[in-house]
């Protein structure tokens, strides 16, 4: 048995990377069961939190056990959990083996966006808001058109006024994409 005080072995980054693709196990059951205190539990104890954490108000509560019980599943038959069921009548309770690689599943919680991909949707995200900057001045200019063309011809304000309104109305909806990806882009 191993002792607890004994260093744990370095796992060389080839194995958890080969590890990460032959065991697909979802995020939110690794970062879960991986708890310290987290042993001898059962699926509702990981669903309940589960649910907190996919935080996907479609995702019903009997679809996310069935969910988790999957992913756990997964460690039964790697050997890393431990599956009792009870005598009676019970839930079927878990138990982390020797097995259990804890830095694995931490390594699995990572996100798993690279820096060029951040730099890439950031790049884009400015792309975007440019368009629609450029796109906001043109329609701009289209709704002080109106107001100059009304201003000179009044007898024409039946047939100017729905053209002066809907290019209000797309300056409101390009403000709106703009004010979102400047807000992302500031939370980024």
């Amino acid at each position: 048995m191993l002792s607890t005080n004994a260093p744990r072995p370095i796992i060389p980054i080839y194995y958890l990377v080969l590890l990460r693709f032959t065991l697909k196990l979802d995020p939110f059951v690794a970062q879960i069961i991986i708890a310290i205190d987290f042993n001898n539990f059962t699926t509702s104890d990981v669903r309940s939190p589960y649910l907190i954490l996919k935080n996907d108000h479609s995702l019903k509560p009997v679809d996310a056990r069935r969910r988790v019980y999957a992913e756990l599943l997964k460690l039964v038959k790697k050997g890393w959990l431990t599956k009792m069921k009870p005598s009676g009548k019970g839930f079927t309770r878990f138990i982390k083996t020797t097995k259990f690689d804890e830095s694995v599943l931490r390594e699995m919680c990572k996100p798993t966006i690279s820096l060029t991909g951040l730099i890439d949707k950031k790049k884009s995200l400015i792309d975007k808001l440019t368009h629609y900057k450029t796109e906001l001045l043109l329609n701009l200019g289209e709704s002080e058109a109106y107001k100059e063309l009304y201003s000179e011809f009044p007898e024409l304000g039946d047939d100017i006024q729905p053209h002066y309104n809907k290019a209000r109305d797309n300056n409101t909806r390009i403000l709106g994409k703009i004010k979102a990806i400047e807000c992302l882009l500031n939370q980024n």
